[in-house]
């Protein structure tokens, strides 16, 4: 079992504490067959809240499942139990975690970011809900601070945990 954190950097504009909007958020994930180093061709996708039974495992389960099209072998993964942990202002432009995976047999080697985010007003405290990264970028305009807001330049990095 290997433990990866997702750490993602973007540069935050009169905003803070961006961070998914519910567990019900879908990652979408690429992935590698630690076993073979096959990639899957497409981004999966995971959630905090849906979990699957890994067979051969009694009664055990992971939020992802996967077997591999090239070796066959079944893989799995599963979020740590602690809360996802917000970006912040302070860390505006440089790597800070978000989550973090127990792995088995795989590894996450790419994330996008796509779905609804929140995040809140640095000033004036507004909280924004639906903070769309489909695109990769997300812009408003604070209407009780009048000031504009974003969210740019989104990346990752994974790491052993």
């Amino acid at each position: 079992m290997v433990k990866l954190t997702l750490s993602i950097k973007a540069d935050l504009e009169n905003v803070t504490d961006l961070v998914p909007s519910d567990n019900s958020f879908e990652f979408f994930f690429k992935v590698k067959c630690s076993s073979c180093q096959e990639e899957h061709p497409k981004p999966v996708s995971m959630n905090r809240e849906q979990e699957r039974e890994v067979s051969g495992g009694k009664g055990s389960s992971a939020h992802f499942v996967w077997r591999c099209s090239f070796c066959k072998r079944e893989h799995s993964a599963k979020f740590e139990s602690e809360p996802l942990k917000a970006y912040t202002m302070d860390s505006n432009g440089n790597f800070a975690p978000l989550v973090t995976l127990d792995c088995r047999g795989l590894e996450f080697i790419g994330f996008d970011p796509r779905g609804n985010w929140k995040c809140t007003g640095v000033e004036k405290g507004t909280k924004f809900a639906e903070v769309d990264l489909t695109e990769g970028e997300w812009t408003d305009y604070d209407e009780k601070a009048h000031v504009p807001v974003s969210v740019m330049n989104i990346e990752c990095r994974w790491g052993r945990a």
